[in-house]
């Protein structure tokens, strides 16, 4: 059977930016918003972790460094950025499932994470992505599982730098409202905005958000 192949944009949005964007993202205060995800999650020992849109694995390896006790899994259509994490997991010395394939088409079983994180990738995502990947984050959460997501805000409350780096094209369908809403339709019992968060003194404006099934 001939596999159809897909478009999508890379974690930097250019290929030949991928070097560029761990150290980028690091200045702008990246490590620290993404362990205040984490935290977030009220994580325990022996569960089953979805990093979807993983990139290049700093939120995974992050997570697993901090928890050993939880297993990891990684999800990104890149493969350049999977080689990045793989490497990455190797030099910090921690064992994480990395996998390549889309959003909204999870590969995975139903009910079989505890808990499913997205950080700086659902604004790369059209509309019908968007929908396609809360579906599927439904699907593969076991009950009383979590979607613990961040992201720039949307375009009437981005900042300056969010603008500079996102066209308001990327950010149209980021605002809160249209973010919970999705959420809503995707069928969790509940949906919320749970804290907001400035980066690089201002410059950058983002979201977190947590859906319980």
């Amino acid at each position: 059977m001939e596999e159809t192949r897909r478009d999508y944009l890379p974690a930097a949005g250019r290929d030949w930016l991928l070097p560029l964007y761990d150290p980028v993202v690091k200045l702008l205060g990246g490590d620290a918003v993404r362990r205040a995800l984490l935290d977030q999650a009220q994580l325990q020992p022996g569960q089953r972790v979805l990093d979807v849109g993983c990139g290049t694995g700093s939120l995974a390896v992050m997570l697993k460094r901090l928890r050993p006790d939880v297993e990891v899994v990684g999800l990104d259509p890149d493969p350049k950025a999977l080689a990045l994490a793989r490497r990455k997991a190797a030099a910090a010395t921690v064992s994480i499932q990395l996998d390549q394939g889309f959003a909204d088409e999870l590969p995975y079983a139903d009910a079989v994470f505890d808990r499913v994180f997205s950080s700086f990738m659902f604004h790369h995502l059209s509309r019908d992505v968007k929908e396609g990947m809360l579906h599927e984050v439904r699907r593969v959460l076991r009950p009383g599982g979590l979607l613990n997501l961040l992201d720039f805000a949307g375009p009437e409350a981005g900042g300056f730098l969010t603008h500079l780096l996102h066209s308001s094209h990327q950010l149209k369908d980021n605002s809160e409202e249209q973010i919970l809403a999705l959420m809503r339709q995707a069928g969790f019992a509940s949906s919320e905005k749970i804290g907001q968060r400035s980066m690089f003194f201002g410059l950058a404006r983002i979201n977190y958000y947590r859906a319980a099934v």
